[in-house]
């Protein structure tokens, strides 16, 4: 069965990308940099869509699904490496987020999403792609 991936989803996944090549100019965690790439077509792959967006809480946690310190930008291994060393992964975003933040996060995490504005989320989601891009 596929995951469905809806719109909200696409944009967050945009930002912390785009975050990620703004903060580092590549992978969050092994610190890879990352650079256009021009396709035998011609096209070109932007450096940012060649990043993951990696979440620490899965879909499971509605709550921090779209929220900034649940997600960073890495390349496919450290993605794939963090989800399968959850130890690692725990210490990672200890780590980059600080104890008071992460701890906040997973306060976040454990709260019902019952009243997110996903209308909310997608407009500031926007707005900080927008500065991003500058």
């Amino acid at each position: 069965m596929k995951i469905k991936i809806s719109p909200l989803d696409r944009l967050f996944s945009q930002f912390i990308r785009l975050r990620a090549m703004k903060r580092v100019g590549g992978c969050e965690r092994c610190l890879t940099s990352k650079n256009d790439i021009q396709k035998e077509d011609g096209s070109i792959l932007s450096a940012w869509q060649q990043l993951d967006c990696a979440h620490f809480h899965g879909r499971g946690s509605q709550s921090v699904r779209h929220d900034e310190d649940n997600a960073i930008g890495a390349c496919g291994a450290c993605h794939m490496y963090l989800d399968s060393h959850p130890v690692e992964k725990v210490e990672f975003f200890r780590q980059g987020l600080g104890q008071e933040r992460f701890d906040m996060l997973q306060c976040r995490a454990r709260t019902p999403a019952k009243y997110i504005d996903k209308v909310a989320i997608g407009l500031y989601l926007k707005l900080k792609i927008s500065e991003l891009e500058k």
